[in-house]
């Protein structure tokens, strides 16, 4: 029997062998002495944009007593919250709803597709603001050797892309783990080939000194030890690997399951990609801070081919089935209270049907927010619109409220300043108080 000193008090000897000590494995013991060393794990959170504007009255604020003009064909169903209903589509989530915050008549300032407000909170009017993802990364990143910061979404032109760090610095920015990126994640096959990426990466440094330069690819060190931590550990790797997950996780998270139609285009269909729900689990269980991603196309109008109903019909299963998955497989984990699931869009949609189509346009005043996790207040609904759906009777709550809720929970200050791109300090957010009901 081979027997090991321990460190102080904390444990005083292991022995190997047999069950070990009080039946328990060498396993069990280490596990349980890794957690007692290590301090606790910074929040994340995941966070799902519904791009394009989902319909408030047609999902989880219905308003079945309001004309038929208004409250759609949908039925609606009980929750887990008495005398709180939801739209017949979202059994899943209603079912689980005491274990889910619902915020109800959010209002936003834009009224188009322009998702500042969605990513840092303020509208365009305000100037270049950093994505929130990329304020996390600067001022809060963890000490995962992933990065703090993942886009599940590809980039496309700059005039729609609102994931920027702006002046949080270029080396805030979201990695987006797609082909191209996820090449550089390739097991290293030699120390010569480590030698040549070591050498790239030197050169960068060659390039440019001015490493903290808001208006500069900013801090070239810390990205250079960054991407040699990166591209050497197979954590890393291992975390951005869908393939390590089963056929039957993929599947309870309804991947291929379903397809959804074009937002104009009803004969255009899209494949439900469900595998990003269970990616972003994988980068928040490995210390990943922010993950967002976008699901599914929501831009409902009026016009010939558009049929806001039938694309419905196909969305909100498919988004019931994924995001709670996504709240089950966190519980089963253990990460219900270190994970914040945000789900979200831009803005509502119009009370009012239109036509033809059938369709709903834009509306800034009442859409909603589901909340799940990260410490906060779960099973109630806060805010309430009023019986048509048109606006909140119960105060504004405003993205920046839910912004700040989101800072809250990854602890960063919502009343911090950054500086922007002359030097000035600018406030993350003119409004920083947190959603007070989620924050108890």
């Amino acid at each position: 029997m081979l027997t090991f000193g321990g460190r102080g008090n904390r444990r005083e000897f292991l022995r190997v062998g047999g069950l070990g000590v009080a039946g328990l494995t060498l396993a069990d013991l280490l596990r349980h002495d890794a957690r007692a060393e290590s301090p606790a794990r910074p929040k994340s959170v995941i966070y799902v944009v519904l791009n394009g504007g989902p319909s408030h009255i047609d999902s989880l604020d219905p308003k079945p007593d309001a004309p038929d003009e208004i409250r759609g064909p949908f039925g609606t169903i009980p929750t887990a919250l008495p005398g709180v209903r939801v739209t017949e589509l979202l059994p899943r989530l209603g079912g689980m709803l005491d274990r889910l915050a619902l915020v109800r008549g959010v209002r936003s300032v834009e009224n188009d597709h322009f998702l500042s407000e969605v990513y840092s909170g303020l509208p365009r009017t305000s100037g270049r603001r950093p994505a929130f993802g990329s304020v996390v990364s600067r001022l809060a990143p963890g000490g995962s050797p992933l990065p703090p910061y993942v886009s599940l979404h590809r980039q496309s032109s700059e005039q729609f892309e609102f994931e920027l760090p702006h002046y949080a610095g270029s080396n805030h920015a979201p990695y987006r783990p797609f082909a191209e990126a996820l090449a550089d994640l390739r097991p290293v096959a030699s120390g010569e080939l480590l030698d040549d990426r070591t050498r790239l990466l030197a050169a960068f440094d060659v390039m440019r000194r001015e490493a903290d330069r808001p208006d500069s690819p900013a801090g070239l060190d810390r990205f250079r030890a960054k991407a040699l931590d990166i591209i050497t550990s197979p954590a890393v790797r291992a975390a951005f690997d869908l393939s390590r997950e089963s056929p039957k996780t993929l599947d309870a998270y309804g991947h291929g399951r379903g397809k959804y139609p074009h937002q104009t285009v009803k004969t255009l269909f899209y494949p439900w990609d469900a595998g990003k729900f269970v990616l972003a689990r994988r980068l928040v269980e490995a210390g990943v801070r922010v993950v967002t991603l976008r699901a599914g196309d929501w831009d409902h109008h009026s016009g010939p081919e558009s049929d806001i109903f039938a694309a419905l019909r196909c969305l909100l299963p498919l988004v019931d089935r994924s995001v709670s998955a996504l709240v089950d497989d966190l519980a089963d984990r253990g990460l219900a209270d270190d994970v914040l699931v945000v789900v979200l869009g831009e803005f509502g949609r119009t009370p009012k049907i239109s036509q033809p189509g059938p369709g709903r346009e834009h509306w800034a005043d009442a859409g909603f927010a589901l909340v799940s996790g990260g410490g906060l207040t779960m099973g109630q609904v806060v805010g309430e619109t009023d019986s048509r759906g048109e606006r909140s009777k119960s105060g504004a709550i405003t993205f920046q409220n839910l912004m700040a809720t989101t800072y809250h929970v990854l602890g960063v200050d919502p009343g911090a300043t950054l500086p922007d791109f002359t030097g000035r300090p600018q406030y993350l957010l003119d409004d920083p108080q947190p959603v007070r009901e989620l924050v108890g």
